[in-house]
């Protein structure tokens, strides 16, 4: 579990985040989502400790990350997973290179070691025979799907997505969504995944927090969100005709 408490943050004197607390649970898949522009990324980036709070606290099952000395932030990182918005492959590594790069900087395993983990992972996400192509030579799905094989390497017990579907075809990104969810459940881990894609909400929306304007203006489930009387959300979720008329159904 991750507890966002009484968050503050700020750049050049304008609030960002206002007194945002939050709790995301352990084997869901938690969701952060509002417009652009409302603090979402900044409270990902905060959580995850790319970004310091101005005040508050950041908690992973019951120690303070916000409060962490160096060491203990180096050895913190070595239970977290991140999924980068655009996939950050590097060009001049195969893709088993690529998934084996945390092993080789955080482990003391041995090559084979290394690359029996690493095939393993690419095997969970349903790549294999692929090693020794570069990201060029695959598709944008697979390279996600590569990416998502690298975040799980370490075993982490907390998974940060940053908008895992951008770039993706309506057919792929329910594929990514449906793999970050069975991996969450498969390792139990804290997912946490910033998204603005209405589809990933309601189809692995297990806990959902929505920012509006720095605050953390609603918490609940996919399920929730029919019955909010919250106008700003509901304004956000059912802008389009057709997620208007998911909830006429409802």
């Amino acid at each position: 579990m991750i507890e966002a408490v009484d968050i503050y943050k700020s750049f050049d004197g304008k609030m960002i985040l206002d007194n945002v607390s939050a709790t995301f649970k352990t084997g869901h898949t938690n969701l952060i989502i509002g417009q652009s522009g409302s603090g979402k990324t900044v409270l990902l980036k905060t959580l995850v400790g790319l970004h310091e709070p101005d005040s508050g606290s950041v908690i992973y099952d019951a120690r303070n990350f916000t409060g962490m000395s160096d060491q203990e932030r180096i050895d913190a990182r070595k239970e977290i997973g991140m999924l980068f918005q655009g996939s950050a492959l590097f060009d001049s590594q195969t893709v088993e290179e690529n998934v084996r790069f945390p092993l080789d900087i955080f482990t003391d395993q041995s090559l084979e070691e290394r690359r029996e983990r690493a095939n393993a992972c690419l095997k969970r996400v349903n790549l294999e025979n692929i090693n020794h192509l570069f990201p060029s030579e695959i598709s944008g799905g697979m390279q996600k799907r590569v990416a998502i094989a690298r975040a799980i390497a370490l075993n982490p017990r907390y998974l940060f997505c940053d908008e895992p579907n951008s770039g993706l075809d309506p057919k792929t990104a329910i594929v990514i969504d449906e793999l970050i969810q069975e991996i969450t459940q498969e390792y139990n881990m804290t997912t946490i995944v910033n998204t603005h894609d209405m589809n990933s909400v309601f189809a692995i929306g297990e806990n959902i927090v929505f920012i509006y304007e720095g605050k953390k203006h609603w918490e609940g489930t996919s399920d929730d969100i029919f019955h909010s009387d919250n106008q700003a959300l509901n304004d956000f979720i059912f802008a389009s005709k057709f997620f208007k008329k998911i909830k006429e159904h409802r």
